[in-house]
């Protein structure tokens, strides 16, 4: 059973996942046309606006509340001009999560107005923003030549906007809307893993031999009773496990706030508190000693649920779970840790995710209590499980207290000496496994089982590949948990493969980038950000990436930080970009203006690309 842990450890990577990645944005999915018949005697005119949108693509009414950018067409040269639309799709959009009025494939406006003497109809000037379900691009400003077409007669259904000087592109510019919102499939991931973690705590050292007892319990209980209260009351055992671990997330949420709960992954404190208990429990599981709760607590609990009935079978299950809590906290810690997306609900969310999945075996088993006598019985293979999960648990705690050497930047466990830490912490339950490390719950002697060989050559196999990231080499998914190399953790010239990046100085980007004609590139990130460590070390130095960063001013925002600098660029992040998660990359220009988002982590080097060059065309083109 020692394959969990390695199980535990390697879904890490998904569950410190901060946001989801924004998909390839196309240049501009909207075309547009204009007709008009020459002006009648007294110069009335009538503009046929037509607009056609790409397939899954659309552009906002002229009504459409903000955010986001609604559409808005005035004629050149003419002061007032009455604008007629069709009705628009009213729907949720996802982009904005908010009601608006939409259009697509083809739409046509009409624009009714007077020429001043000795004017011409020429141009059309429109202002609108283009999305999907999943992006949206940046408002555009276009001037759209009007050819000559047939007399036009508004249709009767057409609505005139109610203000149409106010819907003028030549008004006072809104700012673009913040990047798109983590999908709901980055949350569901979450959720999954969450709900597995409480599937595998089953096997702990503290919760396995918990199944006879509250299966006795059960037993007890389901004397005299049919079989619609059995599962009333096994439902109920559930429900007391679920509220005690839904509590936990609630309270965190409550405690701390949305930055805190974004910054848990990051602050000293929270860090220094979860390693700290991690060694305990390691320690715990190697034998030094029992972690065990008030005796006084556990026969009160116990008191009350003996005396059966709803309430007795409720606080049964809450006794489990805090019986269960010394081995199912690194789960927790993690679940909790990994809960920096931003949404305020998640550690909710995955606390009770997590307790359904942990509840989930003993419902099953409480109706169909038969299946008790299969399980396998507690023994050496428990014992082999607790010291494995000790090494794994050590390795999480170096973890976390690699986010406290990060954020402080004491710079002492650095890249090496973190993967060398590591590289003994993975042989050793090899080795151990393998009956070479003299520990309880192997004889000496004893024969060495096929699982438990694999497993053993699996941990050591493990180890032995971390070994040349020592020596600088790329260990892909684990790069996000390593230390980066110091040349890459702090900025400077000689970050992410020589660009030059400028560190937690946005008023000198900004006068860098309007003194040399740029676009300001700026990387919202962490110190303890473990996607964002993946992207610096995986995707800014491939080769097209550096070329297409290296045509901007660089700007490292960090969020994470104990400094006044660091809580500086968090605020600014979340009033401009509505939200703190990390990572988070835009393109802005010299006078901040958003030109492009893109949110969190991706693995495509074509679709980043994209997005670079989706920020800048001009300038790049000109290059």
């Amino acid at each position: 059973m020692s394959s969990l842990a390695i199980a535990f450890f390697a879904a890490l990577p998904l569950v410190w996942a901060q946001a989801p990645a924004a998909p390839a944005k196309k240049m501009d999915p909207i075309q547009w046309s204009a007709t008009a018949a020459a002006p009648t005697a007294d110069g009335k005119f009538i503009v046929t606006l037509k607009a056609t949108s790409e397939a899954g693509w659309h552009l906002y009414s002229m009504t459409t509340p903000r955010p986001p950018i609604a559409t808005s067409a005035k004629v050149e040269g003419v002061e007032i001009v009455e604008v007629f639309q069709p009705a628009p799709i009213r729907k949720l959009d996802k982009n904005f999560e908010a009601e608006t009025e939409t259009f697509e494939g083809e739409t046509v406006f009409y624009l009714q107005g007077q020429l001043p003497a000795g004017t011409k109809l020429t141009t059309v000037n429109v202002r609108y923003q283009a999305c999907d379900d999943r992006q949206c691009l940046p408002p555009r400003k276009k001037a759209i030549e009007i050819g000559a077409g047939p007399a036009a007669v508004i249709p009767a259904n057409y609505t005139k906007v109610a203000s149409p000087a106010a819907a003028s592109p030549n008004a006072a510019t809104s700012p673009t809307p913040a990047a798109p919102k983590p999908g709901t499939e980055d949350l569901g991931q979450f959720l999954l893993i969450a709900f597995g973690f409480g599937l595998a705590a089953l096997f702990t050292p503290c919760v396995f031999p918990m199944i006879p007892i509250t299966m006795s319990f059960f037993l007890g209980q389901s004397e005299g009773r049919s079989r619609g209260q059995q599962i009333v009351q096994a439902l109920i055992f559930c429900l007391g496990i679920v509220f005690l671990f839904t509590l936990l997330g609630f309270s965190l949420t409550a405690i701390m706030g949305p930055f805190g709960v974004v910054q848990i992954a990051s602050n000293p404190w929270v860090n220094s508190v979860i390693a700290g208990v991690f060694i305990a429990l390691a320690l715990s599981l190697f034998g030094a000693y029992e972690i065990t709760l008030p005796s006084g607590l556990l026969t009160k609990l116990n008191a009350a649920s003996s005396g059966g009935g709803t309430i007795g079978t409720l606080l049964m299950g809450l006794t489990f779970s805090l019986t269960s809590f010394a081995c199912v906290g690194p789960f927790v810690g993690t679940l909790l840790a990994a809960s920096v997306s931003g949404n305020k609900l998640q550690p909710v969310l995955g606390m009770m995710a997590f307790s359904s999945g942990l509840a989930l075996p003993f419902f099953f088993l409480a109706i169909f209590p038969s299946f008790l006598a299969k399980l396998p019985r507690s023994g050496m293979w428990m014992v082999r499980i607790k010291i494995v999960f000790g090494f794994v648990i050590l390795a999480a705690a170096l973890k976390y207290l690699g986010n406290v050497d990060q954020v402080l930047q004491w710079n002492f466990l650095t890249r090496e000496r973190f993967i060398a830490a590591w590289f003994v912490l993975f042989t050793l339950p090899g080795l151990y496994l393998l009956g070479m490390v003299p520990m309880e719950g192997i004889k000496r002697d004893e024969p060495v089982g096929v699982g438990r060989l694999l497993t053993g050559v699996l941990f050591v196999i493990f180890a032995f590949s971390l070994l040349p990231g020592m020596m600088g080499a790329k260990l892909g998914e684990l790069d996000a948990f390593v230390p980066l190399a110091q040349e890459q953790a702090g900025g400077g010239a000689s970050s992410s493969s020589s660009l030059p990046w400028m560190k937690n100085d946005l008023k000198g980007a900004l006068a860098k980038a309007k003194a040399e004609g740029k676009q300001v590139f700026v990387n919202f990130t962490g110190y303890a950000c473990t996607n964002c460590h993946w992207m610096k070390a995986n995707m800014f130095p491939r080769p097209e990436i550096r070329e297409a960063l290296s045509k901007y001013v660089l700007l490292e925002l960090y969020t994470d930080g104990t400094d006044a600098a660091s809580e500086e660029n968090q605020k600014y992040q979340e009033a401009h970009f509505q939200t703190v998660a990390i990572p988070l990359y835009a393109i802005i220009d010299a006078d901040e203006k958003q030109l492009a988002v893109f949110p969190g982590i991706t693995k495509s080097p074509q679709e980043y690309l994209a997005f670079l060059t989706q920020g800048a065309p001009v300038q790049l083109a000109s290059r």
